[in-house]
C-alpha cells in the first residue's frame, strides 16, 4: 500500500514507519525535526531508515529525500502548519493509508508554551483533514493520548466515559483533533480511526517521559524526583504491543453506522494493567542492578493520578492483546539505553 506516516523522526513514528518498510509497503514520511527535545536522537532513529542527518539538514521543505535502505520510502522535511506545503504533498501523491502520529507531545511543556500545541497540533492536524477530504484515503489513522481522560476517577478509562474534565492543554490539543476527526469523517465520509495510547515505553523512547529519565537519574547515583510522593500507576505499554496494534487497525476500516452515519472509530490502545510507579522503578533496579534513590515530592500541575485503558473494543474489533510483561519490557529497553547512551 501507499502509507503516508507523520511524525518518522519521533518514538512511534519511526518503530511504525520501521515495520511497515519492512514489509514491503511504499511510505511516505513526514517530520519537521524540531527541536523540543535532543534532535540527535531523532536523527539517530532517521538513520536506521536509511536517511542521512547531514542530508536531511540540507533540503529544504518539501524537498523529497530518499532512503538508502528501502527503496520505496521517501522522507519529506515539512512542518504540518504549513498547509501549501500539506496540499502540495497530497496532490502529487495518492495515499491509501494516513497514520497521523506527528504532535507536540508533552504535558508540562504546553503549560508555559501553549501556543506552539495549537499550530502542531490542532492546526497541524486540520491541515491534514482538508487535504484528506480533497484527496480522500481508504483509511486515515491519527494519535490521540490517554491524557483526554483527565481528572476522571472511573477506573478503567473507557471510550464510552465523558471527557470534559482536560488536566492540561496538550490534552485539550488531542481532544479537539478527536471532534474534528469526527466532523470531517460525518461530513465527508473519511473512513477515521483514533487511537488513544497510554504510557508507550521502550528502545528508542523520547527522553522527556519517566523510562528514561529515571534510568539516567539510577545509573549516575542521582535522586529521582517522584511526584504525588509515589502514590501513582500508569498503565505502561510497550512498544512493540503498540506498533501491533496500529498494524491490525489498518485493516479495519470503520463503515457508516446505523446511529449517525459515519465512518469513525476511536479506540483505547494499551496493557490494560496499571502499574505503580514504584513497582516499574525496581524493575528498573533489578535490570540495571543499582538501587534508585527516591526524592519525595508533591504533584505537579496538569498530572494525573492513574491512567488505566479499557482495551476490549479494539480486542474486539481487530483481536490485538499485548503480549510483553513488564519484566521483559523493562529488560529490552535497559539493553537499549546502556547501548545507546553509555
Amino acid at each position: 500500500m501507499n502509507i503516508l506516516i507523520t511524525g518518522t523522526a519521533g518514538f512511534i513514528g519511526f518503530h511504525l514507519t520501521n515495520c511497515l518498510a519492512n514489509e514491503g509497503h511504499s511510505i511516505t514520511c513526514i517530520d519537521n525535526v524540531n527541536n523540543y527535545y535532543d534532535t540527535e536522537l531523532k536523527y539517530s532513529r532517521l538513520k536506521i531508515l536509511g536517511l542521512d542527518q547531514n542530508q536531511i539538514k540540507s533540503i529544504k521543505s518539501g524537498e523529497p529525500f530518499y532512503s538508502s535502505i528501502f527503496p520505496s520510502l521517501c522522507f519529506y522535511k515539512i512542518d504540518l502548519s504549513d498547509n501549501e506545503m500539506v496540499n502540495k504533498l497530497f496532490a502529487s501523491h495518492h495515499f491509501d493509508i494516513i497514520i497521523h502520529l506527528a504532535a507536540q507531545a508533552g504535558v508540562r511543556y504546553s503549560i508555559t508554551n501553549p501556543y506552539t500545541y495549537i499550530s502542531s497540533n490542532i492546526t497541524g492536524s486540520l491541515n491534514l483533514f482538508e487535504a484528506s477530504k480533497n484527496h480522500p484515503p481508504k483509511h486515515f489513522i491519527y494519535a490521540s493520548s490517554s491524557s483526554v481522560y483527565g481528572l476522571n476517577s472511573k477506573v478503567p478509562f473507557s471510550e464510552s466515559d465523558t471527557v470534559n474534565m482536560p488536566a492540561s492543554l496538550y490534552a485539550v490539543t488531542k481532544r479537539s483533533v478527536e471532534l474534528m476527526a469526527f466532523t470531517y469523517s460525518h461530513m465527508h465520509k473519511i473512513p477515521i480511526t483514533g487511537l488513544r495510547f497510554f504510557t508507550v515505553y521502550g528502545p528508542w523512547g523520547r527522553p522527556d517521559m519517566a523510562p528514561i529519565i529515571f534510568a539516567k537519574s539510577i545509573i549516575e547515583g542521582k535522586p529521582i524526583n517522584l511526584f504525588n510522593n509515589g502514590n501513582m500507576t500508569r498503565d505502561f505499554t510497550y512498544i512493540d504491543d503498540i506498533i501491533e496494534g496500529i498494524v491490525r487497525v489498518m485493516n479495519y476500516i470503520p463503515q457508516n453506522d446505523i446511529e449517525n452515519n459515519t465512518p469513525a472509530a476511536l479506540y483505547n490502545i494499551g496493557n490494560g494493567n496499571p502499574v505503580a510507579l514504584m513497582d516499574f522503578i525496581h524493575e528498573l533496579e533489578s535490570s540495571l542492578k543499582k538501587k534508585a534513590i527516591i526524592n519525595y515530592a508533591p504533584m505537579q500541575d496538569g498530572d494525573v493520578y492513574k491512567t488505566w485503558a479499557d482495551c476490549s473494543a479494539l480486542e474486539k474489533v481487530t483481536g490485538f492483546s499485548p503480549k510483553t510483561s513488564l519484566s521483559d519490557g523493562i529488560r529490552d529497553f535497559v539493553n537499549w539505553y546502556k547501548g545507546y547512551y553509555t
